[in-house]
């Protein structure tokens, strides 16, 4: 559903790109989200396109700058939007998301962006997420990884 928003001020379109990240662990599936110590908010990791990249690339290096992860895109998992002032201007925000294996580095090496980046079993990141929208992302990863899993992908 897409919720317009009515405005006097000039209207931009922005896009941002990004991914669900997980693992297994001891049968347990983890996903990863970044956190803000100083708000208590948790995020899945995204951020905006450098130029010339395409969505794809966008979400691989922002996932990686902001976890210190390497990751691989598996499948696109949908976008979110939203609308936002800003400077006197509104926005209108897509955010595309993907399901993204974590495939090597480190939580030690991701950038200042976030104060935190941790690993939550999969429901437990669901509650955790500040945006519903964003929680239903979790749950669309969730839902592939399952069916995946139960070999009627």
């Amino acid at each position: 559903m897409t919720k317009t928003m009515t405005s006097n001020l000039p209207t931009r379109e922005a896009m941002s790109a990004g991914g669900v990240v997980y693992r297994q662990d001891a049968g347990t599936l983890l996903i990863a989200l970044c956190g803000r110590t100083r708000s208590g908010t948790w995020n899945l990791p995204k951020g905006t396109p450098d130029l010339g990249e395409t969505v794809e690339q966008t979400a691989l290096r922002e996932v990686q700058e902001e976890t210190g992860l390497e990751v691989e895109i598996e499948r696109p998992l949908g976008s979110i939007e939203y609308w936002f002032t800003k400077q006197s201007k509104t926005f209108h925000k897509v955010v595309h998301f993907f399901l993204m294996g974590e495939r090597g580095g480190s939580f030690d090496l991701h950038d200042p962006e976030f104060d935190v980046i941790e690993w939550f079993p999969a429901m437990e990141a669901v509650g955790s997420l500040t945006f519903e929208t964003e929680a239903g992302v979790v749950r669309q990863a969730i839902e592939a990884l399952a069916s995946r899993s139960s070999g009627s992908a």
